[in-house]
């Protein structure tokens, strides 16, 4: 492509609303142009990546067994109240009638019309397994749509479906796309980590997300020193502390404590650590149509997980609750202890079962007890992981020890088993001809979350740096000055030759200054550029590499042979 007839729009303004480097630069460079909140159109750069990241995709899936589909966008209501998901998942489905008044959604996900095109046309056990996917957009009604294309309210999505006829089957077409999308983040030259994770609205089990790790992830991820565990806050989990505080020696007692409403002034009142103290933290969880409130228990040195939590008392939300609300039922902030458990429901965490020599709440204002021994609770309390792991926990699968890092979420595997078959009445014949619903699996990636990914992974402050297998354009020649006719030839002689070697080439024959050009060419982040200047004079060259930002000087007879070598 000769630069002077491509459609590149570039830009030094920022949007207003960009503050993650991918919204910045993606805006600037001309690869997309925003429309509305959270929708963006995608300029011939951000195709050619697109496309890139596609071809992929579906080679590996190819090389999986799965095959490719094309769902319809706009999805029958009905399917969505068949499943039960129609009200669950909220505002962010976006619902609208036609000019019959049937009610329709556009699909942020296709769990519902995926099974719907199975069922009925897959029968018998001798049919599957069966793995079947597609690449399309999909809608979001996001409330705060931002972050460009990393939180848009459309998007491109790959996602994949799998039906099985036993568990044991599920298990092994799981691994299997673990493997393969591992494989799709390694091609694409991307650092990432597969982690543990939470499944959401959709549901299922054996929930893993695939995280590209950068600095402006949205996503804290626990990771750990040795092995290869990593999981994300939400869902990571420990082993038992290696290194435990000296314990307290006292006999079970009442004490007045005042003003001491806070952890922090309760380990320094009674000269404990703060591993000893219990925390209360007291939430309202919303369920479908009814609220209570709720009291969380964990260590004082540790923090409540929300995930956990709500997880834990299979709610579909928690919020929190005022001081005013915990007195109507007895209860004052500081002083909450689990001992009492006729006030409200109580949900502890499983470090604290049979602990002992513990300090809680008594209660009662300006009250605790010391030399608790939980013990005598275990066998009535509800107890459920829920606190949150800090940094230098130990790893639940060696002696490692975590610590957090930033990812940006690209895709999410998990077990569907039968959430979606069984209310769907999506059957197959077992091998006594007994009907049973179809075991599923589920594998979503973002085609267009990668975009965004790629540049927050691999940028500097002048712009984007794509890797090899994501650049738009894998060589950029520039003439730097087009009235120069020895240069003009040699820019036209390397195009050409690079074209013949099927090498995705950009020819900037643009009558501008070399600094706009260069600017232009970091801003877009070819992988290479070749300069071709006052250098020449000289019999010589300049081959700009971005992702390391060096600048080779090679001789202008034996560049096409060294950027053939460099790639």
């Amino acid at each position: 492509m000769r630069r002077s007839r491509a459609f590149i729009p570039t830009s030094k303004e920022v949007p207003n609303d960009a503050t993650l480097p991918s919204h910045i630069f993606l805006s600037r460079a001309g690869f997309i142009s925003q429309v509305g909140a959270g929708l963006y159109n995608y300029m011939p750069l951000a195709k050619k990546v697109i496309k890139k990241i596609e071809h992929i995709i579906n080679e590996e899936m190819q090389n999986a067994g799965a095959q490719e589909v094309e769902l319809s966008f706009v999805t029958p209501a009905d399917l969505w109240a068949e499943s039960a998901r129609i009200e669950k998942f909220g505002k962010e489905l976006l619902r609208f009638r036609d000019r019959k008044e049937n009610l329709f959604v556009l699909g942020p996900t296709h769990e519902e019309m995926m099974v719907n095109l199975v069922r009925n046309r897959v029968n018998s056990y001798k049919n599957l397994p069966l793995n079947l996917y597609q690449i399309k957009t999909k809608f979001r009604d996001e409330a705060r749509p931002r972050f460009g294309l990393m939180r848009g309210r459309e998007f491109i999505m790959k996602d994949g479906y799998s039906f099985h006829s036993s568990y044991k089957d599920l298990d092994r077409e799981f691994d299997a796309m673990e493997a393969a999308y591992k494989k799709i983040l390694t091609r694409l030259g991307l650092d990432f980590r597969v982690v543990e994770a939470d499944s959401g609205a959709i549901g299922g089990s054996g929930s893993k997300e695939l995280m590209v790790l950068a600095d402006s992830g949205e996503d804290t991820i626990a990771v750990c020193s040795k092995c290869e565990y990593g999981a994300n806050i939400e869902a990571a989990k420990r082993s038992k502390r290696g290194t435990i505080p000296e314990a307290p020696e006292a006999e079970f007692n009442k004490f007045l404590t005042p003003d001491t409403k806070t952890i922090d002034d309760l380990a320094q009142f009674f000269k404990v650590d703060p591993y000893y103290t219990v925390k209360c933290v007291a939430k309202r969880v919303i369920y479908e149509d009814v609220s209570e409130i709720v009291l969380f228990f964990v260590r004082g040195c540790d923090n409540l997980q929300e995930a956990k939590a709500i997880n834990a008392t299979e709610a579909l939300d928690i919020v929190d609750v005022t001081e005013e609300e915990l007195a109507e039922i007895g209860l004052v902030p500081g002083f909450i202890g689990p001992l009492d458990q006729d006030k409200a429901k109580h949900v502890i965490d499983s470090d604290l079962k049979n602990a002992a020599n513990m300090i809680c709440g008594a209660n009662e204002k300006e009250y605790h007890f010391v030399g608790v021994d939980l013990g005598v609770i275990s066998e009535v309390a509800y107890f459920a992981d829920i606190a949150e792991v800090n940094e230098g926990d130990i790893c639940p699968h060696c002696d490692g020890t975590l610590s957090f890092t930033k990812g940006i979420e690209v895709g999410h595997i998990f077990k569907l088993g039968t959430v979606y078959s069984e209310p769907l009445k999506a059957e197959f014949l077992d091998e006594n001809g007994k009907a049973q619903p179809f075991i599923m699996g589920t594998y979503g990636m973002g085609v267009s979350r990668l975009v965004a990914a790629v540049i927050e992974q691999h940028h500097d402050e002048n712009g984007c740096k794509w890797t090899k297998a994501t650049a738009p354009y894998m060589v950029n020649i520039m003439v730097s000055n087009v009235k120069d006719e020895a240069q003009v030839a040699l820019g036209e002689e390397l195009y050409a030759k690079l074209q013949d070697a099927n090498v995705e080439v950009m020819l900037d024959d643009r009558k501008e200054r070399f600094g706009f050009k260069m600017k232009d060419a970091e801003l877009i982040g070819f992988p290479y550029t070749v300069i071709i200047g006052k250098e020449l004079a000289g019999g010589n060259v300049e081959i700009y590499e971005r992702m390391s930002t060096q600048k080779t000087e090679v001789p202008a007879d034996a560049v096409y042979e060294k950027l053939m070598e460099m790639m």
